[in-house]
């Protein structure tokens, strides 16, 4: 059985192995593959099982790759393959949910903790000397904020939504969410209201919804004017869910205080990306999956998946 990894340097720079895939099969690992049809058609021609983190597998790569049965998307979202065209000949496509649920949730505190006490920025000043030439025990440049009684509201309550609530519950945070599908397990974490309210009392929001029909271009100039002046904006979800003129705009009239986001309309980020024109916005690149652990996790699952599939009972399969 011929195993093909059509980018492997996303999921593994090094640092971790492809042990348990090595015994399902003959198993050959590409870093990257432009997402060029002659170029994934080339490296997949001939194998039975794919794996792609961000390689487009579309349906004129399958109509030419006769042998492939299988396409396991190294990641969450699998949108990397054309699903219908998939299903049309009968090839199992399977995911990876769940790993890095704890990952992303860090993640976003880390940038709203950023924000809140603008850590990087006063260790910088410290290692220029500042504080040592200073006539006082201590300084800082910019309002410190404190989360506890703040509003937490939760856009997506999913595992990483709720795993972002239980967090800011530890920092004493009230925690708010939306969304017609209240669990026992949400209840315990927060309440359910209405997006409007959220909206309005929320001191920090936090993205954590998946992109679709109802969540793209959420963030725009007419839900950012129903929240309180002076919010925290934190997405770790999917960049397609703001509108980044109107958060700029935003940034820079104050009305939002401090945004940290982890992912952007177009990744990597171009240059004429209007949030790269804030101060005020901290922005990472689309690390928040990314820890060792995780990865791990990432690694592990879709080898069972594959092994799963071989012993003729899928698992995590989207098609």
């Amino acid at each position: 059985m011929k195993i093909v990894i059509l980018d492997g340097y996303t999921s593994n720079p090094g640092d971790l192995n492809w042990d348990k895939l090595k015994t399902l099969g003959d198993l050959t690992v590409y870093e990257y593959t432009k997402n060029q049809t002659e170029d994934v058609v080339e490296r997949l021609q001939d194998c039975e099982i794919a794996l792609t983190n961000k390689t487009v597998i579309t349906k004129e790569i399958m109509e030419v790759c006769p042998k492939l049965r299988y396409i396991g998307v190294l990641a969450t979202g699998y949108n990397v393959v054309d699903m219908k065209a998939a299903a049309e000949r009968g090839i199992t496509v399977t995911n990876v949910p769940g790993y890095s649920t704890q990952a992303v949730a860090q993640q976003a505190f880390a940038l709203l903790l950023e924000i809140c006490s603008h850590v990087a920025h006063h260790s910088s000043e410290v290692h220029s000397g500042r504080w040592s030439r200073g006539r006082d025990f201590c300084f800082w440049d910019y309002p410190l904020v404190e989360l506890d009684h703040k509003t937490a509201g939760i856009i997506g309550f999913g595992q990483t939504g709720k795993a972002i609530g239980r967090v800011a519950k530890a920092f004493g945070m009230r925690v708010i969410t939306c969304g017609s599908h209240a669990t026992e397990e949400g209840k315990a974490i927060g309440e359910y209201v209405a997006r409007e309210q959220l909206l309005r009392e929320s001191d920090v929001i936090f993205l954590a919804c998946p992109l679709n029909e109802e969540t793209k271009d959420l963030i725009c100039a007419e839900t950012i004017a129903q929240m309180k002046d002076g919010v925290i904006l934190i997405n770790t979800s999917r960049g397609g869910t703001i509108v980044e003129k109107d958060l700029a705009q935003a940034l820079k009239s104050g009305k939002i205080y401090g945004a940290g986001v982890d992912v952007v309309s177009v990744e990597p980020a171009q240059p004429d990306n209007p949030l790269l024109s804030c101060d005020n916005c901290v922005i990472t690149p689309h690390i928040a999956w990314a820890t060792k652990e995780a990865r791990g996790r990432l690694i592990d699952i879709a080898s069972e998946n594959v092994r799963s599939f071989l012993d003729g009972a899928p698992v995590n399969v989207v098609a």
